[in-house]
């Protein structure tokens, strides 16, 4: 009777504690492919649940919609891009969602084409046919990228096309580059049988864009009434990043249990290329994974004012803090 009464008490104080997990939902910004291997091991690894938090992932259709998304309450976290936050955040009436840690340090903004076209540089896009779909980040930063090259934008046709039929498209010849993040489209023209010596990338950040990339970002509300959960989603998401870097052969399969249909070589390809330029860089090193330069952070506004207008521009402190950060030498890259 003793051991029983015992065992019963064992089950209600487990039963306690698992309800004391605050459950998150977390919007991701695409498919369960390789660069979201880090927020896959937080969950196999426990590193969420360490911090009290029961975390759900769910794909995404582009690094825009996740704001609405967060915003509307139906996810509490998301993974999106910050230079279209910065826009969101100029309407006074939108909710004020911010950034708590960036995630791609560099953007994986980029245009790409193939050798065959001959496009080598920006100003090469003159006269082309440019595929882009109109929910996609890269897409967003267009006006800029224009701008910041002196690009007659009037000699480039726009074609939005979907995302399904972009690589397809310039692998057929129907355009003749794309906007994309770069390592979804490399590793998407290679399974169409491109060699990648022909493929072509421009880096947004190598030609004039002085942004930064995705993000995590969090509901007001959650913020707010919920800022240890916030803090522990940070936490375990720096630990996931942090051992997909020492393992990334053992991260990719975090994501391939999820995606059985991915192909593993592929999506560790596709996760290695995005760790090595998108999320560890020479600031990443030496400041940690997860802050910003607040001075970067405002020149990327500034630019995103050359070609948007302002009609209450928001400051680098609407967009990102650092509030939920754990101490940078918990954040180094190891």
């Amino acid at each position: 009777m003793r051991f029983a009464a015992l065992l019963v008490a064992m089950l209600v104080s487990g039963a306690s504690l698992a309800q004391k997990e605050i459950p998150v939902r977390f919007a991701l910004d695409w498919r369960f492919e390789g660069p979201a291997a880090p927020f896959f091991v937080a969950i196999d690894k426990g590193y969420y649940k360490a911090e009290g938090l029961n975390v759900s992932i769910d794909p995404g259709a582009g690094s825009v919609e996740g704001i609405n998304r967060v915003a509307s309450g139906a996810y509490e976290v998301g993974f999106a891009d910050i230079n279209s936050l910065v826009k969101y955040r100029d309407n006074p009436r939108n909710l004020p969602v911010k950034a708590v840690m960036m995630v791609y340090d560099t953007p994986a903004f980029s245009i790409v084409s193939l050798k065959k076209n001959g496009i080598a540089k920006p100003k090469d896009l003159e006269g082309k046919v440019l595929g882009a779909p109109a929910p996609d980040g890269a897409y967003a930063q267009w006006p800029i990228f224009v701008q910041a090259n002196k690009i007659d934008a009037s000699k480039v046709k726009i074609e939005n096309i979907g995302f399904p039929v972009r690589e397809p498209m310039l692998a057929q010849g129907k355009v003749d580059a794309i906007t994309g993040f770069w390592f979804s489209s490399f590793m998407n023209l290679k399974a169409q049988g491109i060699p990648p010596n022909e493929i072509v990338v421009l880096h947004m950040r190598d030609w004039g864009l002085d942004l930064y990339g995705n993000g995590i970002i969090v509901n007001p509300d959650f913020m707010r009434f919920s800022p240890k959960a916030v803090a522990g989603f940070v936490k375990g998401t720096i630990r996931g990043i942090q051992e997909t870097l020492r393992d990334p052969e053992a991260a990719v399969d975090a994501v391939i249990k999820r995606n059985p249909i991915a192909k593993r070589d592929v999506e560790l390809e596709r996760l290695k290329l995005s760790l090595e330029r998108n999320f560890v860089t020479p600031d990443v090193r030496k400041n940690g994974i997860g802050a910003i330069d607040v001075k970067r952070l405002e020149r990327s506004i500034e630019q995103i004012g050359l070609t948007f207008q302002y009609t209450n521009k928001p400051k680098p402190a609407d967009i990102f803090t650092a509030q939920y950060l754990p101490p940078r030498e918990q954040r180094l890259v190891k």
